[in-house]
Formats: C-alpha cells, structure tokens, sequence
C-alpha cells in the first residue's frame, strides 16, 4: 500500500517530487497537488515509440527527443508530457529530473481515459502560459485511427491557436520540418 505525505496547505512544489520518499514513477505535479499516472496501455506506448522513433530520425542535429521527463513550469507544476522537442542549449545533465520550459520547443500529450482532462484542458493551459511554442494531442479514434491535433502558441494571448489535425501521414514546418507515418501505430 502506498502511503502519501499530507499535502502542505499551499501544495507541494516542483522540488518536492525530488525530496518525497517513495513516490510511485512517473508522479506529476499540477498546480500543487501530485498526479499519480496509471499504468499506460499498449497503444500508449505504440504511440509513443512511433512518435519519437520518427521525430529522432528526422530532427536537426541541435535539437532532442526527450521522453517522459519532467518540465518545471513554475513552483506548483512539474508535468511529465510524453514526450518533448527541447534545443540543445537545455540539454540537463545525466542527474537531472527536469528541464526548464526555455528550451522546450514542442511538448506531445498521448490522451488515454484516466488523462483526458489533463491532456485536452489543464496541461495544455500551463504550457502555454509557460510559452511552450508548440503542442500535439495525440487523440485514438473509434477506428483506431492516430489523430494528431497540431497547435501553436499566441505568444500576445498565450494561448494555442489550432494549426490542424492529421490522420494517416502528420507533416509540420515547425518547430522543424518533420514527416510523420501515423499508420502503424502497433506491431
């Protein structure tokens, strides 16, 4: 049985996923209080694998894939997306836990049932207002089909603006060109 620290009456911080003994992988922080993920599903992991096996093949030598890995975004959040773009400049070193929203150039939420509401409302407020450039959600459709919902930043309102959806073949100029193959998902 896990047991769980009583959460301080202004919430945990960003270090405190560091210093808490015990916390279960993979534990994020959203606006003070931890998200414990469930354990993620095989297309999930499809998804992901798919993703960052194409965008690593396919990214300027400057630029890295980083997957499940945290992002402080303030003192009350320290979410985990599935997987970023971050420049090289903000590459962290082999201790590290989390990075820095500056050089996070692109952060990919796969939707599941227990994250919907995070992954379509909450995180992606956070991000923005953090100036993340760019988001996908990542959406399984009835058919099974991929949908890549494709956003980018305002930076005046700090909101994202929808810059498309892709089904079958995802393609984007930026952060950088990139020519997805969404079609084979799981093996």
């Amino acid at each position: 049985m896990l047991l769980l620290p009583m959460p301080p009456t202004d919430g945990f911080t960003a270090d405190d996923l560091d210093r808490l003994p015990g916390l279960p992988r993979h534990t994020e922080l959203i606006d003070g209080s931890l998200v414990l993920r469930s354990p993620q599903g095989r297309w999930h992991s499809a998804v992901k694998t798919l993703l960052s096996r194409q965008m690593d093949a396919q990214i300027p030598g400057d630029l890295y894939v980083y997957r499940e890995f945290t992002v402080r975004l303030g003192e009350r959040q320290r979410p985990e997306p599935d997987l970023m773009l971050v420049r090289g400049d903000g590459r962290t070193g082999p201790d590290s836990t989390w990075i820095g929203p500056e050089p996070v150039l692109l952060v990919v939420e796969v939707v599941t049932p227990e994250s919907e509401i995070r992954d379509r409302e909450r995180k992606p407020r956070i991000y923005a207002q953090a100036g993340v450039p760019h988001l996908w959600r990542v959406e399984r459709e009835e058919n099974r089909t991929i949908a890549v919902h494709v956003y980018a930043l305002d930076p005046v309102t700090r909101c994202y603006m929808s810059a498309g959806v892709s089904r079958g073949r995802l393609r984007v100029d930026d952060p950088c060109p990139l020519d997805i193959d969404l079609t084979r998902p799981e093996r």
